[in-house]
């Protein structure tokens, strides 16, 4: 695919996805979704990608501004809502369980660990995105919104599911039905960041933070993040019986005999994936 509002590139396994708008603040179109969900794919598909980092460009100043709101005003003009999507469009992490098979919901279905750089900020689709990445760094002062409200749009893409599973309801509550700017600081206190990096250290303290992944074994931070999401559905019973037929489907693969003699030999295991 011919890249235009995204970059991406490959190191030690990284992944980084870069949402590439800068004279428009990263903000989301149909043409940024359309490649960032065939990065998603591209990059699951990768044996050699252990983790994804997706970030704005920095000339941005935000990581992503939300809609487009040229796009918002086509909207508005035809009478309703157009997503600017191809029906081809990449369905990265589909088909892993019937709850993840819909727009970001998808990310849980991706086998990779997803980290969001947030370096600047975030507001609607960009809270979005960064509301279904598994992990959130972000530079101080960042600021946040839902912005909805404004637009008597729903909650949208799911935020109304995943916020509440991430801050707790009182939290959601009041970032949704406020529609009000929230600062990183107050995000850290709500609990929706994992750490708080400034600005000429956000990119390097995340790759520290990625490169860790390479001593995981693949096959388990795949499943492992299955388990998280799926249950967010299930009672704990059945999160303990799929542990279990896990454990004795997982044990049987080469990346276990690896792993243990890796641990023996004191070595870094050589994983097969």
């Amino acid at each position: 695919m011919d890249l235009k509002a995204t970059r991406y590139e490959i190191t030690d396994g990284i992944a980084v996805v870069t949402l590439a708008r800068p004279k428009r603040r990263n903000a989301w179109t149909g043409r940024m979704h359309t490649e960032y969900r065939w990065i998603l794919r591209e990059a699951d598909r990768d044996p050699a990608v252990r983790v994804i980092v997706v970030t704005g460009d920095p000339d941005g100043q935000a990581f992503c501004a939300g809609a487009d709101l040229q796009a918002l005003e086509g909207h508005s003009a035809k009478g309703g809502y157009d997503p600017g999507t191809p029906e081809d469009i990449a369905e990265p992490g589909y088909g892993v369980d019937p709850a993840f098979d819909a727009s970001f919901a998808y990310h849980f279905g991706v086998g990779k660990p997803i980290i969001a750089a947030i370096n600047g900020a975030a507001a609607g689709v960009g809270l979005v995105l960064a509301a279904f990445a598994d992990l959130r760094f972000c530079v101080p002062g960042a600021k946040f919104t839902a912005a909805h409200g404004r637009f008597n749009f729903p909650a949208e893409f799911g935020l109304s599911w995943v916020l509440p599973r991430i801050v707790g309801l009182t939290h959601a509550n009041d970032i949704l039905l406020s529609s009000r700017v929230f600062t990183a600081e107050e995000a850290m206190a709500m609990g929706f960041l994992n750490r708080i990096a400034p600005v000429e250290r956000l990119m390097d303290e995340v790759m520290a933070y990625a490169r860790q992944f390479a001593t995981i074994a693949p096959g388990s931070a795949r499943e492992t993040k299955r388990q998280i999401y799926r249950d967010l559905h299930r009672d704990a019973a059945s999160s303990v019986r799929a542990a279990e037929a896990l454990l004795e489907q997982m044990a049987r693969e080469p990346d276990y005999k690896e792993g243990v003699k890796a641990w023996m030999e004191k070595r870094a295991p050589a994983w097969v994936g």
